[in-house]
């Protein structure tokens, strides 16, 4: 999964180890409810929770699940 941008060393943007849904939606393209259901079927990863009312995706889940993804050849 592409990280959007990666961002240069030196600079002051902490590691990335976290995802929260607006991002993993433009990351993955995918809508709020597929993300859900595909999370119910077992076939998304799932998220972990930050707090009492936070979730978020750890990237390193988001990346294994893009790698088994197929790609489309035109």
């Amino acid at each position: 999964m592409n990280r959007l941008a990666p961002t240069p060393r030196g600079t002051a943007e902490p590691a990335r180890l976290f995802a929260r849904l607006p991002t993993v939606m433009q990351a993955t393209g995918l809508g709020r409810s597929t993300i859900y259901r595909l999370v119910a079927t077992g076939a998304f990863p799932r998220p972990v929770h930050l707090g009492p009312r936070a979730v978020a995706w750890r990237w390193s889940d988001l990346d294994e699940w893009s790698a088994t993804r197929a790609t489309d050849q035109h």
